[in-house]
């Protein structure tokens, strides 16, 4: 059967045609300048940039695998921590809350994500930090001191302290996607499973939480893209200093931080180059991470499908 468009739809293909095309083009422009200004470096340093973490600008020695380890591990903890909260929460709302009282802690959920970055720093720098050095860090200590993670001196400021303040920033964002994926669940799903003899608890586990997966996956991502970039909050409370520590209680940088510390300082080409391979390798990893996300969704989809 043979479809016939109107003048109008052809407009609207062609405008959505060109659009796409607008985004790929800018994505690729980003990347190609990522490339060109970090080809100084690459020609001086090569792969062992990313082996190697020692940062020297004084004299022009740069390797940038120190920060790749505080942006990876930073991220993780976060996700690690503002996930389940996150599901929980949205879990909460959906099912468990009035519809009006709902919808009023739905707001404040999401109004979360509008403070700015700079003042979470700024909470994160003259509240949170010295709550983690007097509170936190003492009871990590005395119940699970003999893990490497939770051994060596506090002083609030740290990769600790970084993590938790990305975790609070990315839980609106995974909180607010879960919801409209639970949402979208038809509630004629729920009274079966509840008319079957289903518990709340199985209900909420067979009809929501397991064909949710792949949209849970999507939020987990997002929440997990946010953590990757953020920069002004966890540069103010990670410590920047760029070594590799298995406590969580000593400083790090991160890959957007240094960027963001050293970038209108920097008094060399070189040094400018450097910073900018740090940017690629951010992208990389970024896009590894999303990649990584992707394949467990099409795997779970294919599963489901069988």
């Amino acid at each position: 059967m043979k479809i016939s468009y109107s003048k109008q739809d052809r407009y609207v293909y062609t405008g959505l045609r060109f659009f796409s095309l607008v985004v790929v083009c800018l994505l690729i422009a980003i990347i190609f300048q990522l490339f060109k200004a970090s080809k100084l470096a690459f020609d001086e340093f090569g792969l062992s940039f990313v082996l190697s973490d020692f940062w020297n600008p004084v004299e022009d020695e740069f390797g940038a695998l120190a920060f790749i380890y505080g942006t990876v591990i930073t991220s993780l903890l976060s996700l690690l921590l503002a996930g389940p909260v996150s599901i929980f929460v949205a879990i909460f709302i959906n099912e468990f809350l009035p519809k009006k009282l709902a919808s009023i802690l739905g707001v404040f959920v999401e109004l979360i994500a509008a403070i700015p970055s700079i003042v979470f720093g700024l909470w994160g720098l003259y509240y949170l930090a010295p709550f983690v050095k007097n509170y936190i860090s003492p009871f990590l200590k005395k119940y699970l001191g003999f893990i490497p993670l939770f051994q060596g001196t506090s002083f609030g400021i740290g990769i600790l302290t970084a993590s938790l303040i990305l975790a609070i920033m990315i839980i609106p964002t995974i909180t607010s996607v879960c919801r409209e994926v639970f949402r979208s669940i038809p509630n004629l799903r729920k009274e079966a499973a509840l008319g079957l003899g289903a518990t709340k608890y199985e209900m909420v586990k067979l009809a929501i939480i397991n064909p949710s997966f792949s949209g849970i996956m999507g939020a987990l991502v997002l929440g997990l893209g946010r953590a990757l970039g953020e920069t002004m909050a966890v540069a103010m409370v990670i410590g920047n200093n760029p070594v590799i520590s298995t406590s969580l209680f000593s400083s790090g940088a991160t890959m957007a931080s240094v960027m963001a510390n050293e970038y209108a300082e920097a008094d060399s080409e070189l040094h400018l180059s450097a910073l900018c391979y740090i940017g690629l390798l951010l992208f990389v990893v970024t896009f590894i991470v999303n990649l990584f996300a992707r394949t467990i969704v099409w795997n779970n989809s294919r599963k489901s499908r069988s």
